[in-house]
């Protein structure tokens, strides 16, 4: 992996106009004040539940939506200063693969001028060169060439993902968004599709975001796993060393509730003893875990924890935002 950071992104914020519980016209911050990088050749996985906002980050660093504030630097460019002709240039070199796949990909065009569109709208391969090249990408994710001819209806889900994933290689970028690529996946689909992509990304030596809410699918792929909880990294390092050794209470609740194959295990954290989740513009104060944290700390609803190196991780790249974290007792 190279030491160089790729993408970097300094303080994000994305707002969105919402409506507390009192009907009170608020601003939701989906994502709040992130900073997260991507080395070339590494995948970062971004890990949360839903509504934490993972998609929202990642559409925000591609400026698929526009940033409130903050930084995005990709390869040196600044890109939140860039007007949308500059931001069109750079769209060959960072693509994204959205969770549906049947939603993104037209129903009547066939899987030949669906994979080799891209080409086309970035000048890169005319006539000839330019169905070489799709059948090879779509060669290489296990659609046969003699398929091409078909549309998206003779496909399943999981070859619909394969296709998806084949249009964003094509025009071989340089940092690729997966927006939950697999979670409406089978699981032998997805095991297969989560090797598929560990290869990819091993060989085109991409920069991943991978967005999911299953931190074992994130293992499987990710070089580090960043946390995320109502807008905000709570917690990001290696991907061993997040799954083995959770430090935010958030992480350790997310493992907790991956199935296991034993049914006999349990597990022994004491639960929160509240639920639910903030409506729009009600996020809790303070850490945003804190509501259903089992050891939080009369301070927990008051300061928000700033993101360090945990004691006792292990890693200098270990971090938490955790109070407890600090002094070894998360």
């Amino acid at each position: 992996m190279n030491e160089v950071a790729l993408v970097e992104v300094e303080g994000l914020v994305k707002e969105f106009p919402a409506r507390s519980s009192g009907k009170r016209r608020v601003r939701l911050r989906a994502v709040d004040e992130v900073s997260i990088h991507v080395h070339r050749g590494e995948a970062l996985a971004l890990v949360g539940e839903s509504g934490a906002g993972k998609t929202t980050l990642g559409l925000s660093v591609l400026r698929l939506l526009e940033p409130t504030a903050g930084m995005i630097r990709f390869d040196g460019i600044d890109v939140t200063r860039l007007d949308l002709g500059g931001v069109r240039r750079l769209r060959r070199r960072m693509q994204i693969v959205f969770q549906d796949p049947r939603a993104s990909l037209h129903p009547d065009r066939t899987v030949e001028r669906l994979v080799g569109e891209p080409l086309a709208v970035h000048g890169l391969a005319p006539g000839a060169l330019r169905r070489e090249r799709t059948t090879a990408v779509l060669e290489r994710v296990g659609i046969p060439p003699e398929r091409m001819n078909q549309r998206p209806g003779a496909f399943s889900g999981g070859q619909c993902q394969r296709i998806a994933i084949a249009r964003a290689l094509v025009v071989d970028p340089d940092f690729l968004v997966l927006d939950e690529p697999v979670s409406a996946l089978d699981p032998p689909v997805r095991l297969c599709l989560l090797d598929l992509l560990a290869g990819l990304q091993q060989e085109r030596g991409l920069a991943l975001l991978f967005i999911t809410h299953d931190l074992l699918a994130a293992r499987r792929v990710a070089h580090r796993i960043a946390v995320m909880h109502f807008g905000r990294i709570v917690e990001v390092g290696g991907a061993n060393d997040v799954c083995t050794a959770p430090r935010h209470p958030c992480t350790r609740a997310l493992l907790a509730a991956v199935p296991r194959p034993d049914p006999t295990r349990r597990f022994t954290e004491p639960a929160s003893d509240t639920a639910g989740s903030p409506l729009a513009g009600d996020q809790p104060s303070g850490c945003r875990f804190h509501p259903w944290c089992p050891v939080r700390l009369p301070r927990c609803s008051r300061e928000a924890p700033r993101l360090v190196a945990a004691e006792g991780a292990g890693k200098a790249d270990h971090l938490v935002a955790c109070h407890l974290a600090r002094d070894g007792r998360s």
